[in-house]
């Protein structure tokens, strides 16, 4: 059996490591740029399941991923000596008027309702949690079992994983075309020119996915939403734990670097860093933990967030051949793992 994966960032290349593990022997993922180039490596790594979801359901899911990861990164160690820099560092959610804090007592009671550890603190609580903290606010939600992956170091062990599992990475593949036999998915086209057939197609390519030619029309189109951020170094680390303000966050990675996030913006797939845009970011971190002020400003950089109304699309596609892992908007690095194994067995069901 041959799969073809279209994409080798993050998801591309769980998916094609998912399927080797499974069996599948002749794996060939594609790549139109460098692997891992795109919204994947440009990731703050969060693994927020209980922030990031909306529902009891979607958290649920998220939770299963997130959970999923401790295994995974030993797995990942384990295949290739990569550490994929795994951490539970926690998150703490800030409210800043008691209209929020209201709101948030309501969420995070439902939260413990099923099960999940979610405790509301008032701001004195929160400062002994995180003593760098410098904005006022009413409250904050504190979740100690969120947690925290290293992007980067995510795709060397996968990339590392996939080449001892005998997968063929090609770079610089342009998928021009689906390829049709009948009603069924049957390869691509690359570059106009070269045919590689397959028995199955895995479209994981991101905010770029709707642009390949041959896509049913019945699926919701995939856009980008870039976003913004920065990496911040302290000298010695202070901060350490993820803190949440809105829509902006601090992530600190424990040797000093602190991902900065983020914005969140319709511009289809400019790829531009802005005055504007740094000025937010940095104006809400370093309200968020004032001492941030003081670090050294080592990094700004963009990615583009898939997304698909309607949440991710994942496995079967309504083609027989088709299958799909893309549209995770802001879970891509969190629903990684989970979204393989997924695709991987509609792919051998």
């Amino acid at each position: 059996m041959r799969v073809i994966v279209v994409g080798a960032g993050v998801m591309g290349c769980a998916t094609a490591l998912a399927l080797a593990r499974r069996g599948v022997r002749d794996i060939v993922v594609l790549e139109r740029a460098v692997p891992g180039a795109e919204a994947s490596s440009a990731a703050a790594g969060m693994l927020a399941a209980q922030v990031e979801s909306k529902s009891a359901e979607e958290r649920a899911s998220f939770v299963r991923a997130r959970e999923a990861y401790a295994p995974w990164a030993e797995e990942l160690r384990e295949l290739g000596g990569v550490d994929i820099g795994y951490r539970r560092s926690g998150v703490l959610e800030l409210a800043e008027t008691e209209e929020a804090l209201q709101d948030l007592t309501v969420r995070m009671h439902a939260h413990r309702s099923e099960g999940l550890r979610a405790e509301v603190v008032d701001a004195a609580r929160a400062r002994t949690i995180e003593p760098e903290l410098g904005v006022r606010f009413a409250g904050a939600a504190w979740l100690p079992d969120e947690a925290q992956v290293d992007p980067p170091s995510l795709l060397r062990a996968l990339a590392v994983a996939v080449a001892r599992a005998g997968v063929v990475v090609r770079s610089g593949a342009t998928v021009s075309s689906l390829v049709h036999a009948g009603d069924r998915c049957a390869g691509v086209e690359l570059d106009g020119a070269e045919v590689l057939h397959g028995d199955a197609v895995v479209l994981a390519a991101g905010s770029w996915a709707s642009s390949v030619p041959g896509l049913p029309s019945s699926l919701p189109t995939v856009r980008p939403v870039r976003g913004q951020l920065v990496m911040l170094e302290e000298r010695p680390p202070r901060l350490s734990k993820i803190v949440f303000r809105g829509s902006s966050y601090v992530v600190p990675r424990g040797d000093g670097r602190v991902v900065c996030g983020s914005t969140m913006e319709e511009v289809g797939h400019r790829r531009e860093v802005t005055a504007d845009g740094v000025r937010t970011i940095l104006a809400s971190a370093t309200a968020i933990a004032p001492a941030l002020g003081e670090a050294a400003l080592t990094r700004v950089w963009c990615n583009f967030r898939p997304y698909a109304e309607g949440g991710p699309l994942i496995g079967r596609s309504g083609v027989p051949g088709l299958f799909l892992a893309t549209g995770h908007f802001r879970n891509g690095i969190l629903l990684a793992k989970t979204t393989a194994d997924l695709v991987a067995d509609a792919v051998l069901a």
